[in-house]
């Protein structure tokens, strides 16, 4: 994929407001692209832009261990907990409470 898909998604996540979370396969969908999750994934880990909130993916069970937080293991939680995204006894985000529905 080229880094033109990969600013398709990066310009869906930018428009995930604080506080709310996406999944890979989420913005794959949006981005017209329901089978690229994985390609979500890669772009997300590849992302070095600022404004592209890449901590507010994560994958579709609500898991924090992929793409964004294999550099600082934790630190894509902390700053989802720090926007007041839920965290369910498991670990997992709690989409049930905080899915972006755009």
């Amino acid at each position: 994929m080229s880094g033109c898909v990969f600013s398709l998604f990066y310009d869906i996540v930018r428009r995930i407001p604080p506080g709310a979370a996406a999944t890979y396969g989420q913005i794959a969908r949006l981005a017209g692209m329901p089978r690229c999750a994985r390609t979500v994934g890669y772009a997300m880990a590849a992302c070095r832009d600022p404004s592209v909130p890449c901590h507010r993916v994560v994958d579709r069970f609500g898991g924090t261990k992929a793409a964004f937080d294999t550099h600082a293991p934790g630190t894509q939680r902390a700053l989802l907990e720090s926007e007041g995204v839920p965290f369910r006894p498991d670990g997992t985000v709690d989409l049930e409470k905080c899915q972006w529905r755009p």
